[in-house]
């Protein structure tokens, strides 16, 4: 499999989505023909009787709540009905979602799921300033975490659910090799934990594809991704120990899938471990959706969860990718913008709750824990080792953020790695490679 060439494809989508968001400009601010001045639409022109359509795209499965929450709000709603349009939220679905905002097709609210990608949106007029309303206060309702969210010091989407990686435990393997459930681990822990569990299982543990760009960064959060001399610090240790130790685990332990046969074989990792063939599994809490789902992924082991290991013990600061997620925006060119916004906030408090089965758990306190939990775990609470999900989900101290590299970079970076690991470059060669296209991108951007 020629990894570099899949690389350059995955590279190609994202980079074509980029130039699509490009044209838009100015700033987030843009305004359409049927806007005032400050960017808000005048939806009281329509006649009282008129019933204004509303088009919501999603990336999450409509069978998995978002469809069900729009119902909900159909039938509240008689004046305003909203349709839910999935796009799927990879590079190809991002594309086509760009280019339906940038052409005009109808798209009045969409999610983004990652921030990279939804900077470049906000910064190209491609959302509404939401500070443009005055009855909602983003901060108060979702907490300092909201903030990560923030596109030159405005929200231009509004966070919606919780957002936390953790790793999945069969607690089942855990008790046959006599292993406990761990709360404060490392990454050599981690490499010991799937090397013992790959004696019982045919992996140790395997990891998504779409998590391996948000694992790199969290060592450096708090230092910072730029050096105090303005230099690339995307080339530190810690970062190295993580990929050297991902590395072994694949060529010398045996304990987790080959990188390159995972993407050549498009490798259902979700499947892998509720299955029974992987004792642990690095992912987050969209995973729920799977393992609630017992028609389609019957079993009987019970899951514990373990946080994101530190990369070592006296590590001062634990930050781990998360937060909160589902950035909501409103798109200028809606017609019906004040009618989005009705929308929106009530989503954000509690109309999303049916997406709450399937792992989104609302984040606004309008809210409350105990109701998203109970349709969470409603009917299964018996195959979860409810100890480690109340510890590491409600109780744990450790910090989280957003990945604030551009996208440029994040792709630049997902290409060396994968040389890296089907061993074309030496994890020298790889840092060499990504700290001098960070340094070029520094330099073009100053």
């Amino acid at each position: 499999m020629n990894v570099r060439k899949i690389g350059s494809v995955a590279l190609s989508l994202l980079i074509a989505s980029s130039l699509i968001a490009g044209c838009g400009g100015n700033g987030g601010n843009t305004t359409s023909n049927n806007s005032t001045a400050s960017g808000k639409n005048t939806d009281s022109n329509k006649k009282s009787d008129e019933v204004i359509h509303l088009k919501f795209w999603g990336g999450v499965p409509e069978e998995w709540g978002p469809v069900e929450a729009i119902e909900n709000w159909n039938k509240e709603n008689p004046d305003i009905q909203v349709e839910y349009v999935r796009f799927v939220n990879d590079d190809a679905g991002n594309v086509k979602l760009d280019t339906a905002l940038m052409t005009g097709q109808d798209v009045d609210l969409y999610g983004t799921y990652n921030f990279a990608r939804f900077q470049s949106r906000a910064q190209s007029g491609l959302s509404v300033d939401l500070s443009e309303f005055d009855d909602y206060n983003i901060d108060e309702k979702m907490g300092p975490n909201a903030a990560d969210w923030k596109v030159d010091g405005k929200y231009y989407a509004m966070p919606t659910k919780r957002d936390l990686h953790f790793v999945w435990l069969n607690k089942d393997a855990l008790d046959e090799v006599g292993l406990s459930v761990p709360y404060d681990w490392t990454w050599s822990d981690m490499q010991e934990y799937a090397k013992k569990l790959s004696g019982v299982k045919e992996w140790g543990i395997v990891q998504d594809l779409a998590t391996w760009d948000f694992v790199l960064d969290s060592p450096i959060v708090e230092e910072g991704l730029v050096a105090a001399d303005g230099t690339s610090n995307l080339d530190n240790q810690d970062t190295r120990k993580i990929l050297e130790t991902t590395y072994n685990m694949m060529y010398e332990d045996k304990s987790r899938p080959m990188y390159g046969e995972q993407m050549a074989s498009k490798m259902r990792v979700e499947d892998e471990f509720l299955k029974g063939n992987a004792g642990m599994f690095y992912a987050g809490e969209w995973i729920f959706r799977f393992a609630n789902n017992l028609k389609d992924y019957p079993r009987d082991f019970k899951i514990a969860i373990a946080p994101i290991p530190k990369v070592v013990a006296d590590q001062p600061n634990h930050y781990v990718f998360g937060g909160l997620g589902d950035a909501i925006a409103i798109n200028p060119k809606s017609k019906n913008v004040e009618a989005a916004w009705k929308f929106l906030k009530w989503y954000a408090d509690g109309g999303m709750l049916p997406l709450a089965k399937g792992g989104r758990l609302p984040a606004s306190s309008a809210v409350s824990t105990e109701e998203s939990m109970k349709l969470l775990l409603d009917g299964v609470e018996d195959l979860y080792d409810m100890d480690s999900i109340n510890k590491v989900m409600f109780g744990n101290d450790f910090k989280t953020f957003q990945n604030k590299l551009p996208q440029q970079i994040i792709d630049t970076r997902r290409n060396e790695f994968q040389l890296y690991f089907t061993n074309d470059q030496t994890l020298d060669q790889m840092m060499a490679n990504v700290v001098k296209a960070h340094n070029e991108y520094l330099k073009q951007n100053k």
